[in-house]
Parts: C-alpha cells; sequence; structure tokens
C-alpha cells in the first residue's frame, strides 16, 4: 500500500541506524508507522509504501518499506516543518514570518533567492543566506534515501553513508558507487555494483576489480580469517564480477602497488591435483590486517629476547615463604616457566589450577616490592578474575586507554595506547582476544615486562578475526604448559569432569551415576525432547540468581523469545514499576539488562556519602538491573552487579539488552552461580562440542541441564569448529628463527 501524510510526532528513533516509530496523520487519521526512516523528524511529509501488520503487544501499525519525503503542501504545513528545529536560525516565530512573506513562492526563495530572506525584519544577509544553506542540506538529505533506494540499498544504511560522505554524498556515489565499499557500508556488493555498471563504469576496470577484491577480503574477515589464498580469492572475485582471471591478477597488482594490500609467500603442506605434498603457497592480506601480524610478532619477538629484569632468584624459597598453598610439581613448573621467560602461556580446563598459579605469582612479585598487573578482555572476565585472586583486575581496553574501538571502528595497527606500567602483565581469558586488541597490548608493553597469558585453548574462538591462542602455542616458539589434572576439590564436582568428557570427546550424558559420597551433586540433565514443555521447564526452574545461557538468540529456546517470556512471568506489568518501550522492546524497572558494547563516557557513581565513588566508563558484558525509569527526564537508571549506577538517555537504551537468558558466545569470560542450559534444537554451526563446553564451564556451583540427549551427543562429536585462516604463526616462527 502507498500512504500519503504528515508526520505528527516521533514515539522513538535509533539515532545510530535511524529506525522509527512515529504517529503519521493521513487524512486526518491517526497511523503508527514503523521502520528505517532517517532524516525524518515530526512537520515532515512522508510517501510511504509498506503494508500493515499486526503487533502482539501494540495493535496494528504501518511497517514502511520504502519512503519519500515530499515537500509540504499546503502553506500551514510548511510553517510546521520549518518551524520544527531541523533549519538552522528558525524557529516558530521566524517560520511564521518566512511564509506569510512568501506563501507558495517560499520554496523557490528558499532554494534558489536566499537573499530576499533579509526582507524581513530581523534576518541579516549573512543569516538569510545561513537559512538557505541549512534548507538545501536537508534538502539533499530527503534525496539521499530515495537515491540509494533505487539501487536497492535501504534507507537503514543511508543515515551511516551520509556520516561518512557528507552533504555531497549523492555526487560522490555517482562518481564512484564502490566508495561505499570503501567507507566499509556493508551492503550487498552486488547492489553497489548493480549501480556503477548502470552509471557506465566498465566491467573489467581497475576500480571495479579492485573493490571485489576488497570486498571478497573484507567478507573473509567478518568469518575471522586474516588472509585468504589467492587461487581462492581469484576464483571468487573472477565469479562475483564476471571477469577472467588475467583482469583479477591486473586487480591484485594494482592494489599491491598502492599498498592496500600484501602477499605472503609460505611453504606448507597442502593438496594440489589429490596430492598432499609440501608447495609454496600464497597468502593475500588487506594492508592493516598483514600489518597487524607483522606488529604482534616483532614485538613478541623482541620482548623474549629482552634482558629478563623481573626474574626472582632463589625461586623455590620465595614460593615456600610466601604461598599458602603448596602447589603441585605441575604448577611449579609453570612458576618457574613464568620466572624463567618474559613471555609465557597458561592453558587448562577449569579445576586444573590456573588460578593458584596467578595467585602465587602475584604474591611473589609484591613480596619483592614489583607491580604485577591483572586484565582480561571483558568486564566480565576482569570482575571474574577479581574475585577469583583477590587484586584488582581491569579491561583490556581500559588499560590502555583505548577509546571507541566499537563495531564499526577501523582496525588500526599503529594506534597510540597507553604504556603499561607493570613488571608482569597478566591478561586471562586469551581465548577472546583478537588479533587486533593482542596488537594494541603488543603496542603498550616495556621490554622487559613479562607478559603471562592464560586461558583455555578449547573455548570458543574470539568474535574479532585471528586465532592468537592458538598461533602462539602450534607456533612452539613461547613457552607454554598445558594443564590437564584435575586437582581433588575439583574433581569432586560433576560440572567440571563432566565438563572435561566433554572436551575428551566423551558422552557423559550415557554416564551419570548416582552420586557418590564425596561428589557435589552440582549438575542434573532433564531429558525432554518436546521444545514447549523444554521451554516450560526453563522458566519453571528460573530464579533472579540464575543465569539462562542457551547456544541461540532465535526460536522457542533462544534469548529473544525466553527474556520476553521471564520478564512476563517474573517481571511483569505492575502499575507501581515505571516502564519505557523502545522499539519492539518494554524495559521495566527490575529488570535485569547487560551493557552490549564499551561506552567510555558514560558517569557512574557508587556507594553513599561515607564512602563515595565516581567514575567513567561501563563495558561490555557488564550486567545489572534498572533501578529507575524517570519518564520526565526521559532517563533510566541501571544498577550494576559492582555497585556502580549510570544514568542512560532514553536515546541510549540501544547500548542494553535484556539478560534473564544470554548466548553461550556472550557469557564467555562471565563464571555464575548457577545456570540453566537449554540444549534442544538451533542451527548446526551452534550446536559445537566448545559451545557446550564453554556454556557448561560457565556454571560455578549448580548447572542444569534441559533438552534431548541426542543433541548433547551431537554437540559432542561435532568437532568441526570453523578453521581460521591466519599467518601470526608464520610470522613468528620465521621472525624467530632469523640470524
Amino acid at each position: 500500500m502507498e500512504l500519503t501524510g504528515e508526520i505528527e510526532s516521533i514515539i522513538y528513533k535509533n539515532e545510530s541506524n535511524g529506525y522509527t516509530i512515529a504517529s503519521m496523520n493521513i487524512d486526518n487519521e491517526e497511523v503508527v508507522v514503523t521502520g528505517y526512516l532517517p532524516f525524518v523528524n515530526s512537520g515532515d511529509s512522508l510517501k510511504v509504501v509498506g503494508k500493515f501488520v499486526i503487533h502482539p503487544n501494540y495493535g496494528e501499525q504501518f511497517k514502511v518499506e520504502t519512503f519519500e519525503k515530499i515537500m509540504p503542501q499546503t502553506e500551514e504545513a510548511l510553517e510546521k516543518y520549518l518551524a520544527n528545529g531541523i533549519i538552522k536560525g528558525v524557529g516558530p516565530a521566524t517560520a511564521k514570518k518566512i511564509v506569510k512573506k512568501f506563501g507558495k513562492s517560499t520554496v523557490q526563495v528558499m532554494k534558489m533567492e536566499p537573499e530576499r530572506l533579509a526582507e524581513i525584519k530581523g534576518i541579516t544577509n549573512s543569516k538569510a543566506i545561513e537559512i538557505s544553506e541549512s534548507f538545501v542540506e536537508n534538502w539533499e538529505l530527503w534525496q539521499i534515501v530515495s537515491f540509494l533506494e533505487k539501487f536497492g540499498i535501504g534507507s537503514e544504511s543511508a543515515q551511516k553513508i551520509y556520516k561518512e560522505l557528507g552533504v555531497d554524498t549523492i555526487n560522490k556515489i555517482e562518481e564512484d558507487p564502490y566508495i561505499l565499499e570503501d567507507i566499509g557500508i556493508r551492503v550487498d556488493f552486488a547492489q553497489i555494483d548493480k549501480m556503477a555498471l548502470e552509471i557506465g563504469i566498465e566491467r573489467n576496470s581497475l576500480r571495479r576489480i579492485n573493490s571485489g577484491i576488497i570486498h571478497a577480503l573484507n567478507l573473509a574477515s567478518y568469518n575471522g580469517h586474516s588472509c585468504v589464498l589467492e587461487p581462492n580469492l581469484i576464483t571468487y572475485v573472477v565469479q562475483l564480477l564476471g571477469v577472467s582471471d588475467e583482469d583479477v591478477l591486473d586487480g591484485l597488482k594494482d592494489l599491491k602497488a598502492k599498498q592496500r594490500i600484501y602477499s605472503e609467500e609460505r611453504e606448507e603442506m597442502a593438496t594440489v591435483d589429490g596430492k598432499t605434498e609440501m608447495c609454496i603457497q600464497i597468502w593475500i592480506y588487506l594492508d592493516s590486517f598483514y600489518r597487524t601480524e607483522v606488529n604482534i610478532a616483532r614485538k613478541i619477538k623482541s620482548l623474549i629476547e629482552s634482558s629478563n629484569i623481573n626474574r626472582i632468584p632463589n625461586l623455590d624459597a620465595m614460593i615456600t615463604k610466601v604461598s599458602d598453598i603448596i602447589p603441585s610439581e605441575k604448577q611449579k613448573e609453570a612458576i618457574k616457566m613464568i620466572n624463567d621467560n618474559n613471555v609465557s602461556i597458561i592453558t587448562g580446563g577449569p579445576g586444573t589450577g590456573k588460578t593458584t598459579i596467578i595467585k602465587t605469582i602475584i604474591d611473589l612479585y609484591k613480596t619483592i616490592g614489583k607491580k604485577t598487573v591483572l586484565c582480561a578482555p571483558t568486564g566480565r572476565a576482569a570482575k571474574r578474575m577479581t574475585e577469583a585472586t583477590g587484586e584488582d583486575a581491569q579491561t583490556l581496553h581500559r588499560l590502555l586507554e583505548i577509546r571507541r574501538i566499537g563495531d564499526d571502528s577501523k582496525p588500526n595497527p599503529d594506534m597510540n595506547v597507553a604504556t603499561i606500567d607493570a613488571n608482569v602483565v597478566i591478561i586471562d581469558e586469551m581465548s577472546m582476544v583478537d588479533m587486533f586488541l593482542m596488537n594494541y597490548v603488543m603496542n603498550g608493553i616495556f621490554k622487559g615486562t613479562k607478559l603471562v597469558m592464560v586461558g583455555d585453548v578449547d573455548q570458543l574462538q574470539s568474535v574479532g578475526p585471528g586465532r592468537v591462542l592458538k598461533d602462539f602455542i602450534q607456533s612452539n616458539e613461547i613457552p607454554y604448559i598445558a594443564l590437564n589434572k584435575i586437582f581433588r576439590q575439583a574433581a569432586k564436582s560433576k560440572i567440571i569432569v563432566n565438563a572435561h568428557k566433554v572436551n575428551d570427546g566423551i558422552n557423559f550424558i550415557d554416564e551419570i551415576n548416582p552420586q557418590e559420597d564425596e561428589e557435589i551433586d552440582d549438575f542434573e540433565f532433564v531429558s525432554e525432547l518436546n521444545i514447549k514443555n523444554a521451554q516450560e521447564k526453563v522458566l519453571d526452574s528460573y530464579s533472579f540468581d540464575t543465569q539462562i545461557i542457551t547456544p541461540t538468540k532465535k526460536g522457542e529456546l533462544g534469548t529473544h523469545t525466553l527474556n520476553k517470556l521471564i520478564q512476563e512471568k517474573y517481571n511483569p506489568e505492575n502499575r507501581k514499576k515505571n516502564e519505557k518501550r523502545f522499539g519492539s522492546i518494554i524495559y521495566r524497572e527490575g529488570d535485569k539488562v547487560m551493557q552490549t558494547k564499551n561506552n567510555y563516557d558514560i558517569e557512574w557513581t557508587k556507594g553513599n556519602g561515607l564512602k563515595y565513588e565516581h567514575g567513567f566508563g561501563i563495558f561490555n558484558g557488564e550486567m545489572g538491573t534498572i533501578y529507575e525509569i524517570d519518564s520526565f527526564n526521559s532517563q533510566v537508571q541501571i544498577k550494576f552487579e559492582d555497585g556502580k549506577i549510570a544514568v542512560y538517555e532514553y536515546s541510549e537504551l540501544e547500548q542494553i539488552e535484556h539478560c534473564f537468558a544470554i548466548t553461550v558466545h556472550k557469557s564467555q569470560g562471565s563464571e555464575f552461580d548457577s545456570v540453566i542450559m537449554p540444549i534442544l534444537n538451533a542451527a548446526p554451526m551452534l550446536l559445537t562440542r566448545n559451545v557446550l563446553y564453554t556454556g557448561m564451564t560457565r556454571a560455578k556451583n549448580k548447572l542444569k541441564m534441559i533438552g534431548n540427549k541426542k543433541t548433547v551427543e551431537y554437540m559432542i562429536n561435532n568437532v568441526n569448529s570453523k578453521k581460521r585462516n591466519s599467518g601470526l604463526k608464520f610470522k613468528l616462527e620465521c621472525l624467530m628463527n632469523e640470524n
């Protein structure tokens, strides 16, 4: 359907992507419209195309698929548009004067004869020009959406494109559509390519081919790869663009000459014509990815080869002196390895003694007056480290004073970060550290500082590209110890024992025995084949001190559905509780929520008049409860688990989400006293051994698994986690073997 009318009011707008809910006057009837409507404000006249839908909570709405702004058709509507505050220098009074003076010629005067605005008392010549320029700028914004729509690029991308390219956006895109790929807009490359061909760019032009190559490398990075095999890259781009191998080779040469990509030759095992043999393979990198790997390898080598100025003499005697716990022989070996080397790695699953080693290292260096810094990639992982050691730990982002490294930021291998003031740096949860974050660590570390990396190599890989921990270990250039013995106390835990069985490929479900005398009754498996019944059992088992962890966001056992159902059952609508609708989500006082991105600027307070703290920054993964919703000031107060209270404007609510239930990926680095884990149906790519293992090891005292034994068995046997292409191992080996 096509509707034409005027926007009466904006109910909600996501400023980052333009998603809007608005009230629209159509033939004197109010219609609620929803969709991506960037640059739309109250008073605007729109032609919208879409369909009426029934929202389960809010009734009938018009879902907008495409829209077009049109100039207000009446003088009254025109005055309202000019008065809505988007035209610089024009308020309600000035808008009234302009429309009264020029009537139906107002638009013509504003666009083509701005000097005539000075005929109005109070408007100078310079102000007239300023008003006209602001009007024309907004006019161009109107055109951007409809211009991009012609090429299948939705309005949700229009706002980001405008932010990158500015007021001359349309001309810049018409001259070179591939600029959209250069600025990292995640739109379908085929749409950009179609636009380019329609405006006359040659099929085998270098600009088109180069953009196809860059697109292919970007696509690979979204899947965790830092590089792509040259023959595979050529095949993909040939199919993508419909050009010849020679055309793509010309593009590769051109991009190499411009240093936008790099190639790397490696001698490695490969299958050629059905035979597996050593041969030369060529790998292609985007510039920033190549330089990042080189920088990490060089700085790791520099650290390894620096003087061991923080070595502790008489180590055994010192351990006896400072440690309350007598380390095992394997733990002593790990402590000696750290003492003898500037860079070292400790890996192992739960209950294998990693924390004892960390605490002993802290005590050793504290005794001799040297500084140890503890850090982790996320806020929750840092919090868990603090709880386990009794020492302050912080996120790597805060430690390095990294600002605004968000999903949309371009990686910068040369970024300046804060220098880490420490004799020993211990990084926990290393499996979560991607190549760019590792690079920032290396940029901030002093020569001579000891770097100790601790992690569980069997957990999920980092969200960002690279496979840092695995590359370090497989290079055999960095000393490491794998802890594989479960300590006696930990061996009483069925959670820990069963998690290790999963890791070893053993189907523990069929081996669940009655509890023995020394065992801790901390694991329960509830068999359920029916999804609805499983859902009910999850809901009935939930309490506010329990965390639901599920492999998936989608489906009836996914986070979206479970969060809504938990809220309805355990924190339902109540006239004593304020709530705020944000898009399709209702936030209510008492809801559990999670911060989903690093926000270094948000202010927080903690404590009271006797012990009051104040600071800035809430980080990805921090969890809390909605403490108060203040509709008068359009603000939400959230009290986080560590006692911090932060105030969010309504426009900032996109940074949070409900966390009664979270995904396994979101749970990485966290530990919860009690966990409910539904395991039934999900996409096969999510039903893997390391997803199951990671989810199980988040539970500290109680794990209740609800689901299908067959699905659990499938996950245990499914070790096909995605292989990531990376060259960090190769670079480190080459550098360490140089004379």
